[in-house]
């Protein structure tokens, strides 16, 4: 009887680690089609990843390849076949180029500084969670790399003869081009690179430090740098115009514009040779320390294993039954990819770079947070993160009050310690709520609400909410018939609405009944744009008149247009998720309501890749008796932009937003509003889902999602149960939910 026990438990965990959630990851998912991932290696929130750069030229005519003019804003893209390197410092799913840096270039012969020049195609390409390995081959080098928190790894097998790896700080995605470097022997190199200009922000800049280490000590090493077209004498040093000029090994430092350092060796057939690089935002010493704590052996494999193993923790407080294996894979991508981002910026000392400022200061023990593409994320990244990641959501939330701490003002879209101040509204109000109200309130809520506060009153110099001044007199901010000064104001007016209501759900909360009352009014401003003649929101003028001529479907192709940002009147039209039943009271009543909904996905007005609209597929559960519309678009949108390809996310995945999208809609369940606690509800993919409730925040051990029928085409609801109770609503609160239990659906 032991011995059949001890065969069972066996076969058991061969069984379970055959399906380990890593295994069900496609890191390859979302790097076409502009979905701005990547393959790279890297750890869940690692402040490095290691990715192959392949943005800088595409192929032309005749098999060549030239200059890529084309505007990216990541690293890699999968139809792109020609390679210049490998970057360590890098974002994943944003829309606005920046980073992709430190890149590292393995050659072989004789040197050739030229990216152009020593690029090359590959083949044999891999990616897994914390691994990605392809073949040079113009060098037939065989790359591998993998990374830590805070530094990466890769292992470059050589032929035999001369053989090279290049640090390149000049080229990447950043616009910024200066850098410095010092050569400390033959076997490592430090220094750092400015990166920023995040969206074109010239004045958004931060150096990024790294120390290098060789696992074999070079032969020959030096620097170069790209020489700028001479402006002197005509015709003096024509030869170096535009040329990388080498400089031998007695030039231990360089500092300039496009400079870059080599280390040649000699190999025989086979021979590795690792480098290891640590970085930091705060100093050269610091990535030397983190170097040292995270990466004190050359040993790739055990780096790999141990980020397999925080990848497989992560994304394994997720577990899924049933379903194709096609719907597991993009399931545990799209958890991977929420995963990314935010990342950390602190080093092993816990130091890290102060808000808006060249300062240092210490997290004490716990993680500061960086990249936040709030504008994005609010709306459904946060909440999943509350519920399923209660522990990295409620130190995001330290990090953006320290923030308000050290800048005087929230996060909007912060990158690297800058805010950048791209997008509208006001989004870390309705995350810094939405997390209260969930449960998580461990942290300062009277510094908070007094951060909310400011951001909501202050009429003068507020540099999160510009034109609040008549937002706060009118309700909506006009349109200026001389200038385009306030950009998007039905789009700005409507994220200061949703901002301002979850800042009354906030102060409901926190006892403060006169301010709840003044910000849930003024939530309700949108109304002001309503046009009867349209029923859309449209546009008003500086002299109160309507923005006319209007085209309700102008800017449906993010081309500008008047009134809206990233969409247009359609796409705008029913955001305002705090106030369903006023929006279809103003269009006249339920019915009607549902008819326009319904126009607007028949008319190919809902945009899937874009954020305005994103909650639309679940609106129609608000109307009784039309749920099944929800039921229906919700499934027909994961089939249509969803699957396991390269261009297997519909857009740009907006650090993990588009993913969010897909986890909710495939486990039955979505948060329509940030600061409402009931999601609204839809049929599961899935047979069964087990979510592991953090201990340390909710009362429950497992929230189980179940599923009865389903199968062939079956995606309609005939019946939903709540621990075995029949659940009469197609909403269900979020504080129910974490006591634990079983949420059952019945198909038909």
């Amino acid at each position: 009887m032991k011995n059949i026990l001890i065969v069972t438990i066996l076969l058991q965990s061969i069984i379970l680690w055959g399906q380990s959630p890593v295994d069900f990851v496609d890191p390859f998912i979302g790097t076409s089609n502009y979905g701005a991932t990547n393959p790279g290696a890297v750890m869940p929130a690692g402040m490095v990843s290691v990715v192959p750069f392949n943005v800088a030229f595409k192929k032309g005519e005749e098999n060549k390849y030239e200059k890529d003019s084309e505007w990216h804003s990541r690293p890699y893209v999968y139809e792109n076949k020609f390679l210049t390197g490998f970057t360590h410092v890098n974002l994943s799913g944003v829309g606005c180029p920046d980073l992709g840096s430190i890149l590292l270039m393995p050659t072989t012969g004789e040197l050739e500084l030229d990216p152009e020049k020593n690029g090359t195609t590959y083949s044999n390409e891999e990616a897994s969670p914390g691994y990605y390995t392809n073949t040079l081959d113009k060098y037939d080098i065989k790359t591998e790399m993998s990374a830590t928190l805070r530094t990466g790894i890769s292992r470059y097998t050589f032929p035999k003869g001369q053989s090279n790896i290049l640090l390149n700080l000049g080229l990447g995605l950043t616009n910024e081009t200066g850098a410095m470097l010092q050569i400390k022997s033959n076997t490592e190199v430090e220094g750092y690179k400015l990166i920023g200009t995040f969206c074109y922000h010239p004045e958004d800049v931060r150096p990024v430090y790294f120390v290098a280490k060789f696992s074999k000590p070079a032969k020959s090493y030096g620097a170069w740098k790209k020489m700028p077209a001479f402006k002197g004498v005509e015709g003096a040093w024509t030869r170096y115009n535009d040329q990388y000029k080498p400089y031998d090994q007695y030039q231990h430092q360089m500092v300039g514009d496009n400079i870059g350092t080599y280390f040649s060796f000699d190999t025989e057939d086979g021979e590795s040779i690792e480098v290891k690089v640590g970085v930091s935002y705060v100093s050269i010493e610091n990535a030397r320390k983190n170097l040292e704590a995270e990466q004190a052996d050359f040993d790739l494999e055990k780096t790999r294993n141990q980020n397999v193993k925080k990848w497989n923790d992560m994304l394994g407080r997720i577990q899924l039954e049933g379903g194709s294996k096609e719907d597991k894979t993009i399931f545990y991508t799209a958890l991977y990819h929420v995963l990314l981002h935010p990342n950390i910026i602190q080093d092993v000392n816990g130091e890290y770079p102060t808000m808006e400022s060249y300062g240092v200061k210490n997290a004490n023990g716990k993680n500061r947070y960086t990249v936040f593409s709030l504008w994005d994320t609010y709306r459904n990244v946060h909440p999943f993160l509350s519920l399923v990641y209660p522990d990295l959501q409620i130190d995001m939330v330290h990090s953006m009050l320290d923030m308000y701490k050290e800048s005087g003002w929230l996060p909007k879209w912060e990158l690297l310690s800058m805010e950048t101040t791209v997008m509208v509204g006001d989004p870390a109000t309705p995350v810094i709520a939405d997390t209260y109200l969930r449960g998580l309130t461990n942290f300062d809520t009277d510094l908070a609400y007094e951060a909310m506060k400011k951001s909501a009153t202050q009429l003068t110099d507020n540099k999160l909410r510009p034109g609040i001044q008549f937002y706060d007199r009118m309700g909506y901010i006009p349109e200026s018939t001389g200038s385009d000064i306030w950009g998007g104001t039905v789009s700005t007016t409507l994220e200061y609405n949703i901002a301002d209501w979850n800042l009354a759900q906030f102060a409901k909360a926190l006892g403060k009944t006169e301010d709840a009352q003044f910000f849930e009014k003024r939530s309700k401003s949108y109304q002001k744009y309503f046009d009867k003649s349209t029923g859309m929101l449209r546009p008003i003028m500086d002299d109160g008149k309507w923005l006319d001529p209007f085209n309700p479907e102008a800017g449906k192709n993010f081309e500008p247009v008047i009134g809206f940002v990233e969409g247009n009147a359609w796409q705008y039209r029913f955001y305002v998720p705090h106030d369903i039943k006023g929006l279809a009271h103003l269009l006249g009543g339920e019915q009607h309501f549902i008819e326009e909904l319904q126009k607007c996905f028949d008319t190919d007005n809902y945009d899937m890749a874009n954020e305005p609209d994103i909650t639309y597929p679940f609106l129609f559960n608000y109307v009784k008796g039309e749920e099944w519309r929800t039921q229906k678009t919700v499934r027909e949108l994961i089939r249509k932009y969803y699957y396991q390809a390269p261009d297997g996310i519909p857009g740009n995945d907006d650090t993990g937003t588009l993913s969010t999208w897909l986890l909710y809609s495939m486990m039955g369940f979505y948060p329509d509003c940030p600061g409402n606690m009931d999601y609204t509800l839809t049929s599961p993919v899935f047979d069964k889902i087990k979510i592991e409730l953090h201990p340390d925040f909710y009362p429950g051990q497992n929230l189980v999602i179940e599923t009865v029928n389903n199968q062939g085409d079956n995606y309609l609801i005939d019946q939903i149960q709540w621990n075995q109770n029949k659940h009469p609503q197609y909403f269900i609160n979020h504080h129910e939910l974490v006591k634990g239990g079983v949420l059952k659906f019945y198909l038909k």
